[in-house]
């Protein structure tokens, strides 16, 4: 069965990891057009404050304090959306922590910690929207990354969560429409963003982490996050540099191999390491809503994708397959003559 997806106004959406980042964009940008929005996370204080702002700028909010860990409170937040409000919509597990260190240096349990985010909290979320969802019809929107189709130095635990999540998604997919289930499922492949992330994230090195250029607003993801709400789109790309990733990393992985060295050095900073808190195994603490959406890089930041505009256009598999193709020839002709395996 196709799915049929409401208008936004309409809509009551569950967002994870909503008090900070790509969640509080995507969670203030869809009460601003008329959806409910239901917002979880681990800091109450923090998803109080956000509630709140989005009640007094007139549009409608919970919070539901949970763990994406821990499968039972997904329940609770699907039992609230549907106490509350009477009915679930979409579902976006965007939740995530990362890990910034050659993974030599990255202690097991910090790893085993970082799945129970990044990929249980997908696992857990999608069985709870699915079991709904089912029955109501919708979409289940998971945010991925640049680095679920291709793994990069130093976020190597990131990458490899990011890439169970694909698999997941892919699979569950295939199961959904093998079924007839009435679910669209979507995943989010963002680049990287200008977050409070490298703040959050546990850190290894002996410099301060950075992501390497460039970088997009927490805006960018949010609009082609809601987009997925309304139009059923198996895969979106967030920054033509992303797209780029993937391409690069699945037609040329032995180039993209060789890339290792310019991406350890935009990773690493030039500000030593101090002492710092991280979001791995405790909520963060609670910064203004600026700080959360953006965090130090906002400056730096692109608010928009032309590439993802395209792509999410009336003609956005065209525009793909166009763009997909030009950069695929761009890059075969700048590396004619070598042999890359």
């Amino acid at each position: 069965m196709k799915p049929h997806l409401k208008k936004l106004r309409d809509q009551v959406l569950v967002i994870t990891g909503a008090s900070s980042g790509i969640g509080l964009a995507t969670a203030r940008r869809a009460a601003s057009q008329g959806a409910k929005v239901v917002l979880a996370c681990r800091n109450q204080q923090a998803l109080d404050e956000v509630a709140a702002q989005i009640r007094a700028e007139g549009g409608e909010a919970l919070a539901v304090q949970a763990d994406v860990g821990v499968a039972a409170d997904h329940d609770r937040i699907l039992g609230a959306a549907i106490e509350h409000y009477g009915q679930l919509d979409t579902w976006v597990n965007n939740a995530g922590v990362s890990i910034f260190g050659r993974l030599e240096d990255v202690p097991v349990e910090d790893q085993r910690k970082l799945f129970d985010t990044n990929y249980w909290g997908v696992v857990y979320g999608s069985a709870a929207a699915a079991a709904h969802l089912r029955k109501h019809g919708g979409a289940l929107i998971n945010v991925g990354s640049e680095v679920s189709d291709r793994a990069i130095p130093l976020q190597g635990a990131y990458s490899a969560s990011k890439h169970a999540v694909k698999g997941y998604t892919d699979a569950l997919r295939m199961e959904l429409e093998a079924d007839g289930a009435p679910i669209s499922v979507t995943l989010i492949k963002p680049a990287s963003i200008a977050t409070g992330y490298t703040e959050h994230a546990r850190n290894y090195m002996d410099v301060e982490p950075r992501l390497p250029p460039p970088l997009y607003a927490a805006d960018a993801v949010a609009q082609a996050i809601l987009y997925a709400a309304e139009h059923p789109r198996r895969d979106i790309f967030v920054g033509s540099a992303s797209m780029a990733v993937s391409s690069m990393g699945q037609r040329m992985p032995g180039l993209a191999d060789r890339m290792a060295g310019w991406l350890i050095r935009h990773q690493r900073s030039d500000k030593p390491a101090g002492d710092r808190s991280d979001a791995l195994y405790e909520a963060g603490s609670p910064t203004t809503a600026d700080t959360a959406r953006h965090g130090d890089n906002a400056p730096r930041a692109r608010q928009s994708s032309t590439y993802t505009r395209l792509t999410t256009g009336g003609r956005g598999l065209l525009w793909a397959g166009a763009a997909a193709a030009l950069l695929c020839g761009t890059m075969l002709t700048a590396t004619r003559g070598r042999r890359w395996h």
